[in-house]
């Protein structure tokens, strides 16, 4: 491992994202839950959908975050971190705190008053990570969603 570097997403970075985010669903026992494109990624990239940070070891990105802003009706302006993902060979080496880091600081500049994310009740290395970043862990709260055609 080299020396790891981060910075904000490019449209070049978006197929090593993908294909993050798709060993992200095989970590989180959902290897086929991934049913947006590469394409889909692209175009709404571009439309400014979502945001990016990587991580890179190199010109290889080995980390990324993915966020877009949101709205609390009790708080105000949020970032919200949809993925969050480090390549495994690169776990407990810092590089997910440098990434974490980075998401928090987009979260300043944006001028957001809260950063949310959801994290699976067993993923331990990941409740302990954010637990060691001062996170509240909410445990009375349920998501809900539904799925639209396309």
């Amino acid at each position: 491992m080299g020396e790891i570097t981060v910075r904000k997403a490019k449209k070049r970075d978006l197929a090593a994202i993908y294909g993050l985010v798709q060993e992200l669903a095989v970590y989180e026992k959902e290897p086929n839950a991934v049913t947006a494109t590469l394409e889909d990624y692209q175009n709404d990239f571009e439309a400014g959908i979502f945001e990016a940070n990587v991580a890179l070891d190199g010109e290889d990105v080995v980390g990324t975050t993915i966020y877009y802003m949101s709205y609390s009706t009790w708080k105000g302006k949020m970032l919200y971190l949809e993925d969050f993902v480090v390549r495994e060979a690169y776990r407990k080496n810092g590089v997910g705190q440098l990434l974490f880091d980075a998401y928090l600081a987009v979260a300043k500049e944006k001028k957001a008053v809260m950063v949310k994310w959801q994290v699976l009740d067993w993923n331990e290395p990941a409740l302990n990570f954010y637990i060691k970043n001062n996170a509240i862990i909410e445990k009375n709260w349920w998501s809900g969603k539904i799925f639209l055609e396309k």
